[in-house]
């Protein structure tokens, strides 16, 4: 008993080897002697090109708030910024909020040089010229103005950036509620 071919024109039919040469042989030669069966050929191939497939969605990770909470209990206790920030400033002088500025940027500074190593991410002085290379990190280097074309870019360095190098919070005790940033004061 001899085993049917399958029909090409079924749907899910798969020519065999031997028809499939036959109709490449047969579309080299009508391509060749007929304009219009080549440009429908290419246009038929152009439709069926294989698209580039789209870039992987990125993988968004969930984050503890403790760090960034413990943060802003740092910036609390040495520069009293919640403080700073909550309160109205509409019945203070420029000079009073001058002096309160330069407590809460004094605690700032502290709280940054004592938990965290920052460095800028480029090296150059600002409004230096740079080019950036093709494949440049997008997430260090922010392209502004009439952003247009491809890489290489040539500009100005408007602001050199921050990088943590390195990171020197405290560890925090099992059971600390870290959504307290201060507690409140009771005086006695």
């Amino acid at each position: 008993m001899t085993q049917a071919r399958p029909d090409p024109s079924a749907p899910g039919g798969k020519p065999t080897f031997g028809q499939r040469l036959s109709l490449a042989l047969g579309a080299f030669f009508g391509i060749l002697g007929d304009a219009d069966l080549a440009a429908r050929y290419a246009s038929l191939r152009a439709a069926k090109a294989p698209a580039a497939p789209p870039p992987p969605a990125p993988t968004l990770k969930t984050v503890s708030p403790d760090a960034a909470l413990q943060l802003l209990a740092l910036l609390q206790r040495e520069a009293r910024l919640i403080d700073f920030v909550g309160e109205s400033l509409a019945g203070y002088s420029d000079a009073q909020i001058g002096a309160a500025a330069r407590l809460v940027h004094e605690g700032c500074g502290k709280v940054l040089k004592e938990h965290f190593s920052i460095v800028p991410v480029r090296d150059e002085p600002e409004g230096s010229r740079i080019t950036l290379a093709a494949g440049f990190d997008a997430s260090a280097v922010r392209l502004t103005g009439n952003v247009v074309g491809q890489a290489p870019f040539s500009g100005s360095l408007s602001h050199r950036g921050w990088r943590v190098t390195e990171s020197r919070l405290p560890r925090l005790a099992e059971g600390h509620d870290t959504r307290v940033i201060t507690p409140a004061e009771v005086e006695l």
